[in-house]
């Protein structure tokens, strides 16, 4: 077997017990940079150890934060960040490298957009495939230069300038990294920027920046930030990821025998869009509210096997609060009875992978009819799937994909391979461990 091919074998048993994920990715990123930007010293804990977020905490390093975590017994990281705050991030000795991270690459923009620097931008082979000029685009408007002028892909050099024209932006797509890299420019810009999207987003930004000290006002669709302000330290306690709990959430849906409860995970409604799918298919599943960390709620996710589910339609408006889980729950509605679509998914195309045509290649892999029409994804499930033996699964090097594969043999009674299984890394180390450890 090739070492870059993993072997999966089924779970021992079924997936039972009451666990906690990994603290929320999108939150953790945010409080790196967020405090970097401030004034002071920020204490943070709960913070997401995984290779996308080193890579922010590397990079306000090489801007001249000072950052001081260390990793806790549960493998979270806590301590402190003392920001640049008025002083501006210092002149990086060379090219600031993003890895495999598109939000430490994207919110970056922004957080360089205010200051006299010039800043190269680069990362992995994956990262230099994805779109940029969604982000720069809106950033040229507000005064800022990039290098080479029109360039769509990194590596990209930023040219930054004190004096940002607020701006009010009609963004072409959801997307919280866009708004993100906007607003926090907008932070320095004299005046009110505001975002405008054509649907929800994340909005961890608009809930954070308040902490911060920010003036900033939001509706489900409209953010703004009031500048210039400076930014003033805070304390942030992360929450678990949503996005990570969904797998193994969608692993009990359908190994039979599973009962699962999932602890102090993020339930902000931007991010808990699985939750809504996996009850519209009929799951077992049940959402408590326990608490909040700032302007984030908190709480507990239950999930029991559930024998029959059904296919939905998940509408265009809804598909920002699920993208990430789009595989995971396509692999669920593979179990389904019916036909289940997601609308308006192109977005899938330019993630790390292409994981729309991973999605509906994996599938077919399983005997299961997938395909695209336009944008939309539709599968027709099968409540009897089998899963054959010798299957390969391809993830592309994508975190998202490789668990997904990965679940397709740990909840079936027949190993799979899945290739470049190390790109858990990305934002659930420990996946494997975890949700082997709940099966014994």
């Amino acid at each position: 077997m090739s070492s870059d091919v993993t072997l999966i074998d089924p779970l021992e048993g079924p997936i039972r017990g009451t666990t906690r994920v990994p603290g929320d990715k999108s939150i953790s990123h945010r409080a790196v940079l967020f405090s970097a930007m401030a004034e002071g010293t920020s204490r943070l804990s709960g913070v997401l150890d995984s290779a996308d977020v080193n890579a922010s905490i590397e990079a306000v390093r090489a801007l001249g934060a000072q950052v001081d975590l260390e990793k806790q017994a549960d493998g979270s990281l806590e301590g402190t960040i003392t920001g640049w705050g008025s002083e501006g991030p210092k002149q990086p000795d060379k090219p600031i490298d993003c890895a495999n991270s598109g939000t430490t690459a994207r919110l970056l923009m922004g957080v360089l957009a205010p200051w006299d620097i010039q800043v190269e931008l680069t990362g992995d082979s994956s990262l230099k495939k994805r779109p940029m000029r969604r982000i720069t685009a809106p950033l040229m408007k507000m005064g800022v230069r990039f290098e080479p002028a029109g360039q769509e892909l990194l590596p990209i050099t930023e040219i930054g300038t004190p004096k940002l024209r607020a701006i009010n932006y009609e963004a072409p797509m959801a997307s919280a990294q866009l708004k993100t890299a906007v607003l926090l420019a907008g932070v320095y810009a004299q005046g009110t920027t505001t975002v405008k999207e054509p649907a929800p987003s994340r909005n961890h930004t608009e809930l954070m920046l308040p902490e911060y000290g920010v003036p900033t006002t939001a509706s489900s669709q409209t953010a703004s930030v009031k500048g210039p302000a400076l930014m003033q330290a805070s304390e942030v306690v992360v929450p678990g990821d949503p996005s990570s709990a969904a797998f193994l959430v969608c692993a009990a849906a359908i190994k039979p025998g599973s009962d699962l409860t999932i602890e102090n995970v993020s339930l902000n409604t931007a991010r808990t869009g699985f939750v809504r799918t996996l009850e519209r298919m009929g799951a077992d599943i049940d959402v408590v509210h326990t608490g909040q960390e700032g302007k984030e709620p908190n709480g507990t996710i239950h999930i029991s096997y559930t024998p029959v589910l059904r296919g939905c339609e998940i509408p265009a408006q809804h598909i920002a609060s699920l993208v990430d889980e789009v595989p995971i729950l396509s692999l669920v509605a593979a179990h389904a009875r019916g036909v289940t679509v997601f609308k308006e998914v192109g977005e899938l195309r330019v993630k790390e992978a292409d994981r729309l045509a991973a999605t509906i290649e994996g599938l077919a892999q399983l005997g299961i009819d997938a395909w695209e029409e336009g944008n939309d994804l539709y599968i027709e499930g099968n409540p009897d799937l089998v899963v054959a033996p010798g299957l390969t699964f391809e993830s592309y090097g994508d975190h998202r994909l490789a668990m997904t594969w990965a679940i397709a043999g740990l909840t079936s009674n027949v190993p799979v391979e899945v290739t470049r299984f190390g790109s858990v890394a990305v934002s659930y180390p420990n996946f494997l461990s975890t949700i082997q450890g709940l099966a014994r």
